[in-house]
């Protein structure tokens, strides 16, 4: 049995009669319930209700892994805007300005972002011709995703740290406060 992640139409198509069924729900993930059962010669793929390609704007949160650091800024690869996934990769940068609110110039990068890690964050800016400006200046922005060293999956314990706990091992991050997800 195959399952899609993708939010649209289940549809079955024989060479003689096709027939529709909706899958409805978050990503299409997480049904419980079976699908009817289908001729042995039958098609069946997911098809889009509508396609929406997601383009970063102005206000709009963006999840994104972060590629590379340097002390002034990290160069990020953005995956979702809001909940859409992108059709495409686009660049982002988060400059060490806009991680935190406050104490802008206590800020180290390394302290903040490691390559690999997922961000949450808020497109500030449309930039320049290569990259759009991020922040993670809100408590619900920063990183919501990480490995440690070892390359154990890590929780945070403060909005600065990060614990792996297997090893124990804490490592700073800007961690991004939890949000309750909406069903």
């Amino acid at each position: 049995m195959i399952y899609a992640s993708i939010l649209g139409e289940r549809k079955t198509k024989t060479e003689a009669v096709a027939t529709t069924t909706t899958t409805e729900g978050e990503g299409g993930a997480g049904r419980t319930d079976e699908p009817p059962a289908t001729p042995a010669n039958a098609t069946i793929y997911v098809e889009r209700r509508s396609t929406r390609y997601a383009i970063p704007v102005i206000g709009s949160e963006v999840l994104a892994r972060v590629v590379r650091i340097n002390p002034r800024a990290a160069s990020v690869a953005i995956m979702m805007v809001d909940a859409a996934p992108c059709q495409e990769e686009f660049h982002g940068t988060v400059r060490v300005q806009d991680i935190r609110a406050t104490e802008k110039d206590l800020v180290q990068m390394i302290a903040s972002f490691r390559p690999g890690d997922i961000i949450r964050a808020e497109v500030i800016s449309l930039g320049d011709q290569r990259s759009y400006y991020l922040a993670t200046t809100r408590n619900e922005h920063g990183v919501v995703f990480a490995q440690s060293e070892a390359g154990n999956s890590m929780v945070p314990v403060s909005w600065e740290e990060m614990l792996d706990p297997r090893t124990q091992a804490v490592e700073k991050r800007k961690c991004a406060k939890p949000v309750a997800a909406t069903v």
